[in-house]
């Protein structure tokens, strides 16, 4: 130890003399007198912050473009980092899937990664890794993205890495098996979790043979029965030219963008795209209860809903403010009540999937099972109180939250190319954004309480219950909420 400490003070004392022999001045016997602290005014902390003034959101412009084969280009130059995305969005998904073969659109979509007729999987995820570039492809309701993030340096081998998967899928019959295997083996999973089967069940029920009434991934019996061929017709049907949209956003220029564009995807053949049958699904004759047994459950699954509205609805703007309300933020009356409140779940929520034809409404939660009967009183109780007007308290704060939260969505290259993506299958102008500030000001007490009343019908709600049908069936009944009703995963009535 005392070694120690004699070799620290002769280091402590070499480097004062390196110092000084270097021009660096001896430290001033005299400390300098600390800089005055400003006065912080002290915090309420018994109230909640107040909220700041709402800004309007101006996006960069979006140049608009049409290669002669038909594909859209929309570019939004993004100068700040070197980095940009291309988001190609066809404009058919899930919904093109057919009875027996449900799932194939998905199926399709993940293959397309697995292999082109140039590259494998391997080499594909090979090259990816090389160029730093991330490529994704995805297939949901009324849209299938293929999307590239990449920076700009390697932007030429990126496109051309992107233009390959989406032009030149081979759809390998050793990767069909392979995703076939593993999609089958999710869908045995799904059997044991409870929240999957309530969506499945819930979605049959509500839009029955309709588009809309069936899982994106299918069941075991389409999955089984989708061959090469299927998904070989998906994509020559619906990947054409004159049905896709190439969004980028980032370091570019329109005119590099349409030259690499034409260079790229100007071959790819224009093709007549068929119109889409969606059914229509039966309407609801009055509030029913469908409890799919789950024996032994520690909590019971609640979907709640009906058939909501199309994307292009001109009530957009009240419907948002009302069902943020409702079901759509941490503060909304669902979560306070069933999870602040009451103690029943770890979360309640609501909301309008809008789609290219009217999506579902739907309230849902994980309830502790003993709590189920006492959870769909609160839930009834919320979804008749929303249809009476909202406090203008509560609707001014639920109007700043949105408008707050907005600039958020905008912050990366990927996250504009998001946004103005999922405006694009549904034909919203893409300046949308621009005036969503004010949409949402716009909202009165009178709105909220019209489209409250017009959308949600307490009188003609499916109530998709999943849970221990032993312990919950007598308790929901006595509820008199509506019928009870016993299905399995697939809105059937349960044998």
């Amino acid at each position: 130890m005392k070694r120690n400490a004699v070799a620290l003070a002769s280091a402590a004392t070499w480097l004062v003399a390196a110092a000084c022999s270097h021009g660096a001045p001896p430290a001033s016997t005299t400390a300098a007198a600390p800089a005055p602290t400003p006065a912080v005014p002290p915090v309420d902390l018994t109230k909640p912050p107040v909220l700041g003034a709402p800004k309007s959101l101006t996006l960069p412009d979006v140049v608009s473009r049409t290669l002669p084969n038909g594909l859209r280009l929309l570019v939004v130059e993004q100068h700040e980092l070197p980095l940009a995305d291309f988001v190609l969005t066809v404009k058919s998904g899930g919904e093109t899937d057919e009875p027996g073969k449900l799932g194939t659109a998905t199926l399709a979509t993940s293959l397309l990664k697995e292999g082109t007729t140039t590259r494998s999987s391997l080499q594909i995820a090979d090259q990816e890794a090389y160029l730093g570039a991330d490529i994704f492809a995805n297939s949901g309701w009324d849209a299938t993205t293929v999307q590239l993030h990449t920076p700009t340096a390697q932007l030429d081998s990126a496109l051309a890495l992107f233009a390959d998967i989406a032009l030149h899928p081979a759809f390998p019959p050793a990767e069909l098996e392979r995703l076939r295997k593993s999609r089958l083996t999710s869908l045995l999973q799904v059997k044991d979790r409870g929240p999957e089967i309530a969506n499945r069940a819930f979605a049959a029920i509500v839009f029955g043979s309709a588009a809309y009434g069936h899982a994106l991934t299918g069941d075991e019996a389409s999955t089984n029965a989708i061959q090469q061929a299927d998904v070989h017709r998906f994509y020559e049907t619906y990947f054409r030219p004159n049905n896709a949209t190439l969004l980028v956003v980032g370091d570019v220029k329109p005119d590099d963008v349409e030259r690499r564009a034409r260079a790229l995807f100007g071959s790819w053949q224009r093709g007549t795209v068929p119109a889409t049958s969606y059914g229509q699904p039966a309407p609801a004759k009055g509030t029913t209860i469908y409890l799919v047994d789950k024996p032994g459950a520690a909590q019971s699954s609640f979907r709640i809903g009906e058939v909501g509205v199309a994307r292009n609805t001109p009530d957009y703007f009240p419907l948002t403010v009302m069902s943020t309300a409702l079901g759509g933020s941490f503060t909304s009356r669902l979560n306070q009540n069933l999870r602040e409140t009451k103690g029943y779940t770890y979360g309640a929520s609501s909301g309008f999937a809008m789609r290219r034809t009217p999506g579902p409404f739907i309230a849902s939660a994980e309830v502790v099972a003993a709590k189920t009967d006492s959870a769909l009183i609160e839930f009834m109780k919320e979804l008749r109180a929303i249809r009476d007007t909202i406090p203008r308290d509560e609707l001014e704060k639920t109007k700043r939250y949105l408008q707050l939260q907005l600039s958020g969505r905008f912050e990366t290259t990927g996250d504009i190319a998001g946004q103005l993506a999922g405006l694009v299958p549904y034909d919203v102008p893409l300046d949308f954004y621009n005036g969503y500030t004010r949409g949402i000001a716009g909202v009165t007490q009178a709105d909220a309480q019209r489209v409250a009343r017009q959308y949600i019908d307490p009188d003609k709600l499916a109530i998709v219950i999943v849970g221990d049908r032993k312990s919950i069936e007598p308790t929901l009944k006595a509820t008199k909420v509506g019928d009870v009703v016993v299905v399995d995963i697939t809105g059937r009535p349960a044998m």
